[in-house]
């Protein structure tokens, strides 16, 4: 049998899971959709006037493909997955600098997610090159409860909260001892401050985890261990168990360390659950809905909707060397992916049936860069942007880093917006997406922000619109720039 592409499989075993989807489904969308659509999802923002039109008046075929493979080589790219990530891993509680460019260039680099989970659990923040990435756990302080509970629902997508005190009482596959087996990976670690005040990770060679039942009063000891896989004793401990001793000015380091077991006992090929929880976490972000919905609750009373579509996806990111880019890539290309939003039943269709595409709220970020490319002020930021680096260095632009340092430029320059977007629209910490109120509607209508980005200057939106004499050529450029399309005839006469 002939070879099928991945994406092709995605829509055969969508297709296959209804008997009515045939009558039911949306067609593909149309070009000023798809455009939207995908430069939202790959950039966070969308795209430039510019860039609308080329793609719109371009009749190679495979142009939806050729863009998907270029906003993937971006650097908005990878800012838009550092935003993300920062979200998924974090609540947005980090602030420092040094963490938001670890995520980005772990992005720009493609990190594999098998690595930069290593690198999130295994750091221990005593050197300039590992100390953002254990800023995963020093922010939490390795607070056992917390920390522990993180683990699984992020990495494992079990939220096992409800079942430290006991067996959880509605999901029958969440246990106790599920909770403290990754707990007992870290419960000799600790955090360490250094007499200059740094945090850093510390760890005690011996410590033991117990646990009682509130239900039965059972107790129990633990080793570490990964939910149902076989514990990982301890070896024998060494007449001097430690290559540093901790004492008040010493972190101590052990010469058998069980934290440093997490990643791999994590990543065993033994089990799917890594896999599995981050191909539906990539799944649900691109299609608005999780094949295992909500994402962080895996389990029996809660199946995927396509349980064969969740293994495929998690067997290909593994056999792929968890190469997300390519995940992305295959899911974008995907004719469920790229339906339309426009439904062909007046029934109220199941999102898990992937009838259509499933409108999605723009996140905080989202907004905010897209309104700065909307009314000019990202073109114009680029813009001074490239005057300055090139003042500094005229041969910059030649360097095989120059993207990345002019992203990282722009970034810089215009964070202090993107954060304004994300504590007026952020209704907690950890929300990914918008929830509208009157008070977000009054900071769009009267905030001095946006007031000032208004203003005409030098070619940006409202400067465009004032040298345009009629009615049909003003809505044009406006709806062309803010809404990726045409207007209609009705909203031209409007």
């Amino acid at each position: 049998a002939e070879d099928i592409s991945l994406h092709e499989t995605i829509d055969q075993l969508i297709a296959r899971s209804a008997s009515d989807f045939d009558e039911r489904v949306s067609p593909i969308a149309t070009d000023e959709e798809f455009l939207r659509r995908i430069y939202l999802d790959l950039t966070g923002r969308i795209p430039s006037t510019e860039q609308a039109r080329s793609f719109l008046q371009d009749d190679a075929p495979e142009k939806r493909a050729e863009l998907i493979d270029r906003l993937l080589e971006t650097p908005q790219h990878a800012r838009h997955m550092q935003h993300l990530f920062d979200v998924m891993l974090m609540n947005r509680r980090n602030k420092l600098a040094e963490w938001h460019d670890y995520l980005f260039r772990s992005f720009w680099e493609n990190k594999s997610w098998d690595q930069l989970t290593r690198e999130l659990l295994s750091s221990d923040g005593t050197t300039p090159e590992n100390r953002p990435a254990a800023h995963f756990l020093l922010a939490r302080e390795l607070n056992p409860t917390e920390t522990t509970r993180d683990i699984g629902r992020l990495f494992l997508g079990r939220d096992l909260e409800c079942a430290q005190c006991h067996d959880h009482p509605h999901i029958k596959d969440y246990l106790q001892r599920h909770f403290y087996g990754i707990s007992a990976f870290l419960n000799r670690s600790y955090l360490f401050v250094d007499p200059d005040g740094k945090k850093m990770i510390g760890e005690k060679a011996d410590g033991i985890v117990n646990f009682v039942s509130a239900f039965t009063g059972e107790e129990n000891e633990i080793s570490p261990r990964i939910l149902d896989a076989p514990e990982i004793p301890d070896p024998s401990l060494e007449e001097e168990p430690y290559e540093a001793k901790p004492d008040k000015t010493t972190r101590g380091i052990p010469k058998y360390s069980r934290r440093l077991l997490l990643a791999s006992a994590m990543l065993d090929t033994q089990s799917n659950d890594f896999r599995r929880n981050i191909a539906n976490r990539l799944w649900a972000w691109l299609i608005g809905h999780g094949l295992v919905e909500p994402v962080d609750m895996f389990h029996e009373a809660n199946p995927p909707s396509h349980p064969e579509l969740l293994e495929l996806l998690g067997d290909d990111l593994f056999g792929h060397g968890y190469d997300m880019l390519n995940t992305i890539r295959q899911i974008t290309l995907s004719q469920t992916y790229q339906r339309s939003s426009q439904q062909t039943s007046d029934v109220e269709l199941s999102p898990a049936q992937y009838y259509t595409a499933r409108l999605k709220p723009l996140t905080p970020e989202q907004l905010a860069w897209s309104t700065m490319q909307g009314t000019g002020v990202l073109d114009a930021t680029r813009a001074k942007t490239i005057e300055r680096l090139q003042q500094e260095d005229a041969e910059l632009a030649d360097a095989p880093d120059y993207p990345e340092r002019l992203e990282r430029a722009i970034n810089e320059q215009l964070q202090e917006h993107v954060q304004v977007f994300v504590e007026t629209f952020a209704s907690n910490s950890n929300s990914v997406k918008l929830n509208s109120t009157a008070s977000h509607a009054l900071f769009l209508m009267n905030s001095p922000l946006l007031a000032e980005w208004l203003q005409p200057s030098a070619h940006n939106l409202v400067d465009r619109l004032q040298q345009l004499e009629d009615t049909q050529s003003i809505a044009e450029e406006m709806y062309i720039c803010l809404l990726t399309r045409a207007p209609a005839e009705s909203e031209v006469a409007s």
